[in-house]
């Protein structure tokens, strides 16, 4: 018999029915690990009130079964918005000079992990393989470990991992951080982030292995390696040429007078470097002038996290710049940026995606950066737009085909912009071919497999002989 899969994830998105799209990416993500197989998705339901449920709610869509947990107020504002993402989320993005940590955070942090602990715990089989989701859940295999539980556990971190220096500036960080040995496989998206967390634990106590992908540290054998989150590609691209005949697709090519779309989509957040992008927008317009009035910026980024400080500071930031350069070089018949606030559904960007004839992907830290991927699936094959991507995207390191920028060079990712625009119609297509073979190789479904069956191997492979002592709390 298959062992059940329990994923746990920080929210876990409950459908309406089963035929409901998913529209984040770990969403998908997990939905497609738990297709045609027994599973659970656990986590937080979303849902904040002042007498949470002390027992789990369970409902049973399609053949996943959901099981969340409510958060009481102190809860999330400790553990989600402060911890989580006034701490964690700004050091794993490089960003020391952000993280704003408290003991009362951290105390919440811990609070609801074992709370998450403690409640799988009554429903964990033995045989059942588990599957943890970032970074929002770092300590959760050590909890389960104290409770008694041997299962095999994965655990998958979504967002960047920085280099021992900057993880060992965390507060208490061998309690988060050095607690991920306590799992079977640590998944990341790129080598590079293996390298930076194994430098990290090796420096904590750990032993490498031969292989240099396996540590053991207090006992236990925890294996690294690098799965890069892949999209569903084949439906992204149905998605696409439906779209096309949308009113919406219809409209705004209409509205944009034969003009070339440069588009960009990114949640409104400072890892995604707007301010930057800003910038390098208004290079282009002041570097190439006979481009003026013949190209039109989009920028989609919904607004996150609206209680946390430096999101909101962020939003000033972006709509003063983008006003700034619409009222400098616009004209009565031409406005440089459609900046929005608002999210669109997965059809609608992928149809916005197929219009656009540029790109413009460039955060100046993100773990993969699943738009890239996105923007090149939706691409008409016969005539593809160029992907302009940060070097810092996790995905720069798969699709070789995109032009590869620094986002601190404005006049770089400028030129680049231009460049793209005025690419020959046999090097777009020559690009494109490049980057869909990859991800086709790579799509979601592949990425599961090999993280499952990774995850079961590490059964089979035999402990690294010493260790150092385990790493103090």
């Amino acid at each position: 018999m298959v062992a059940r899969l329990i994923v746990i994830s920080n929210r876990v998105a409950v459908p309406e029915s089963a035929s409901e799209s998913s529209a984040g990416g770990l969403a998908v993500a997990v939905q497609a690990a738990l297709s045609g197989r027994e599973g659970i998705w656990f986590g937080w339901s979303g849902r904040v009130t002042e007498e949470p449920e002390q027992e789990a709610a369970v409902r049973k869509v399609g053949g996943t079964t959901y099981v969340v947990l409510d958060l009481a107020p102190g809860d999330f504002n400790e553990y989600y918005n402060g911890f989580a993402n006034r701490v964690l989320w700004p050091i794993l993005h490089y960003r020391l000079d952000l993280a704003e940590f408290t003991r009362l955070d951290l105390s919440g942090y811990q609070r609801v992990n074992n709370y998450f602990a403690e409640s799988l715990s009554k429903i964990l089989r033995p045989d059942d393989v588990v599957w943890v989701h970032d970074y929002h859940l770092m300590p959760l295999a050590k909890l389960l470990r104290e409770r008694g539980h041997e299962n095999q556990i994965g655990y998958f971190l979504h967002v960047p991992c920085p280099p021992p220096d900057i993880l060992t500036a965390l507060p208490k960080h061998r309690e988060i951080v050095g607690a991920l040995t306590a799992f079977d496989l640590i998944g990341l998206q790129t080598e590079n982030d293996c390298d930076n967390l194994g430098r990290y634990l090796v420096r904590q106590g750990a032993v490498r292995a031969p292989d240099l992908h396996r540590l053991e540290a207090g006992g236990r054998t925890v294996t690294l390696g690098a799965f890069p989150v892949g999209i569903e590609t084949a439906r992204f691209e149905k998605m696409a040429r439906r779209a096309a005949a949308t009113i919406l697709i219809k409209e705004t090519a209409e509205s944009l007078a034969g003009r070339a779309m440069v588009m960009s989509v990114d949640r409104l957040d400072y890892s995604k470097g707007l301010p930057n992008r800003m910038d390098a927008i208004e290079r282009f317009l002041t570097s190439y002038p006979e481009w003026n009035g013949r190209v039109t910026f989009l920028q989609i980024a919904p607004k996150s996290r609206a209680g946390i400080q430096e999101y909101a500071d962020i939003d000033r930031q972006v709509s003063t710049l983008a006003g700034q350069i619409n009222g400098s070089h616009g004209d009565v018949t031409w406005t440089p940026i459609r900046y929005v606030n608002r999210a669109y559904s997965r059809a609608a960007l992928a149809g916005l995606y197929r219009l656009a004839r540029v790109g413009l992907v460039t955060p100046l830290r993100d773990g993969m950066n699943l738009v890239a991927k996105e923007y090149v699936a939706a691409q008409n094959p016969l005539d593809p737009g160029v992907l302009v991507l940060s070097q810092f995207a996790g995905a720069s390191d798969e699709l070789d085909g995109a032009l590869i920028v620094n986002p601190h060079e404005p006049e770089a990712v400028a030129a680049a912009i231009r460049f793209a625009l005025e690419m020959p119609l046999d090097a777009r297509k020559a690009r494109y071919q490049r980057m869909m073979a990859v991800l086709r190789a790579n799509d979601i479904h592949g990425w599961t497999t090999r993280f499952l069956s990774a995850l079961e191997k590490t059964r089979r492979e035999a402990p690294v002989a010493a260790s150092r002592p385990a790493m103090p709390a």
